[in-house]
This record gives structure tokens, sequence and C-alpha cells, in this order.
């Protein structure tokens, strides 16, 4: 994918995120992520947060939401914190996901510190598989925000 985004439309789709974190039923054993994916146009194709039904993650929640698209093949994913690389409650990742919905891009604001998983490897995952990330680190004060009851 041709990465043409300017950084402000990498700040609006990320502040967003960040406010969809902030709707998150709080939890002590998980974190509240918000997630927001855009097709190549820059058009919104869905968004979720954390915990928005059952047990669910922010970025599966947004790619349920879709289904098999094929728009996500240069489709753009936000995410207030790096995707998850294992997963206890179900089968699949976010960052598994992720992958097998064919997205080009994944930005992320933080990286997941090792507080429920040792040692998180979305990113390099990601990267593995041909998708670009970025990190856009002045969001993530403001992604952590929503988490402070778990002493980040």
């Amino acid at each position: 994918m041709q990465n043409d985004r300017r950084p402000a439309d990498d700040h609006h789709w990320m502040q967003l995120a960040v406010e969809l974190a902030r709707l998150c039923p709080p939890s002590d054993s998980a974190f509240a992520v918000g997630a927001v994916i855009i097709d190549a146009d820059g058009n919104e194709l869905a968004r979720g947060f954390s915990r928005e039904s059952d047990r669910v993650h922010a970025e599966e929640s947004a790619l349920g939401k879709l289904g098999p698209d094929p728009r996500l093949a240069g489709a753009t994913l936000y995410s207030t914190l790096e995707p998850c690389s294992i997963r206890a409650s179900r089968p699949d990742s976010c960052t598994r996901l992720t992958i097998k919905a064919g997205l080009a891009r994944v930005v992320i604001a933080w990286r997941e510190p090792p507080i429920f998983v040792a040692r998180c490897e979305g990113v390099e995952l990601l990267r593995a598989a041909g998708i670009t990330v970025d990190l856009l680190p002045e969001f993530e004060a403001a992604a952590k925000e929503p988490n402070a009851h778990l002493g980040l």
C-alpha cells in the first residue's frame, strides 16, 4: 500500500480511537482500547472498543462488524494499543485477525506493556506479514489514560 496518509489524517483517526477507548467498561484484567478501520480512500469502515460486547477486544470488535470485505486490502487500522499477539479467551489474537483480514497498515499509540502478557509481539508479527506498522507516540499519554487504574 502506498503510504500517502497525511499526519493530520492519522491524528484525526487516532483521536477518535482514543475517544472510543474512554467508552470501555473498566476492567482489572484487560486494557481499555479503541480501534477504527478506514479504507484506502480515508473513509471509516468500522469502529470498536474493548468489551463493547462480551469480552471482545477493540480490533476484534471493529473487524467483526465487517466480515470479509475487499476494502480491507487497502485499509488502515488505528488502535490505541498494539494488537494482542496472544489470546487466552479466543482462538485468534487481534494480530492474527488483522493479518487474516488483509489490512495494509496498522497505526498504534503505544506498545503493550508486560502486565497481562510477558511479551507482546504484535508489531513484529504484523511487519513479518508485510503490514506497515506506524507508532504515534504523541498519543501514548491519552491512550494510557483510560487504563490508569492498572497503575500505568
